[in-house]
C-alpha cells in the first residue's frame, strides 16, 4: 500500500511537471517599442516632418489671404449695399460667393482627406514609417516575440518594464544611433 502511495505520488508529480512545461511552451513572448521616439531618433524624419510644416504654413497663411479678401468684399458689398441696384447686389453677391467657393476648394485641396499634405505626407513620412517596421517585424520574429505593442499609440499601459523596450534595437537593426531612452 505504501509502495502504491509513493508511484501514485512519482506519477502525480511527473504529470504535474509536464502540464507545467506545457504551459510556459505557450506562453507569448512580448516586447514594445515607442514609435514617437524611434521616429524622434530618426533625421529623415525630423527633415519630413520640418517640410511638411512649412508647407502647411505657407498654405494656411494663402488660405488666410483668400478668407481677409472675401471679408473685405463682404464688407465693402455691405456698406455700398443701399447705393447699389438689385443688378448690382447680385453680381456683388455671386462674386463673393464665388471667391468662398473658391478658398473652400483650395482648403480641401491642399488639407483635405485627399489633399496635397497628406499626400506629402504619405510621400515623405510613410517610407520612413514603413521602415520601422519592418525593422519592428525582424526583429519579433528573431526574438521569438509573439506580441509588440506600441507605447507611443492609443493602447493604454499602465506600466512598461524596460527590460522589454526593443525602440533601440529598432533603431539600431535601421542603422540609426539611439538617443536617450523617453520614459
Amino acid at each position: 500500500m505504501m509502495r502504491s502511495k509513493i508511484l501514485n505520488l512519482k506519477a502525480l508529480t511527473i504529470v504535474a511537471l509536464l502540464l507545467s512545461f506545457n504551459m510556459t511552451s505557450f506562453s507569448q513572448n512580448f516586447a514594445y517599442v515607442d514609435t514617437e521616439y524611434i521616429l524622434d531618433n530618426i533625421p529623415d524624419y525630423k527633415d519630413a516632418q520640418g517640410e511638411l510644416d512649412k508647407l502647411s504654413v505657407e498654405w494656411q497663411k494663402q488660405l488666410e489671404r483668400r478668407y481677409a479678401e472675401i471679408d473685405k468684399m463682404y464688407k465693402n458689398y455691405q456698406a455700398e449695399q443701399i447705393l447699389l441696384t438689385e443688378e448690382m447686389k447680385t453680381k456683388r453677391e455671386e462674386e463673393i460667393i464665388k471667391k468662398e467657393k473658391e478658398a473652400k476648394e483650395y482648403q480641401k485641396g491642399k488639407f483635405g482627406v485627399d489633399g496635397e499634405l497628406f499626400q506629402k505626407r504619405k510621400e515623405l513620412v510613410k517610407p520612413i514609417q514603413d521602415k520601422v517596421y519592418s525593422a519592428v517585424h525582424e526583429l519579433a520574429n528573431y526574438k521569438k516575440l509573439g506580441v509588440v505593442f506600441d507605447k507611443s499609440s492609443a493602447l493604454t499601459m499602465l506600466y512598461t518594464n524596460p527590460k522589454y523596450n526593443i525602440s533601440d534595437d529598432v533603431l539600431k537593426k535601421m542603422g540609426y544611433k539611439p538617443g536617450e531612452t523617453k520614459e
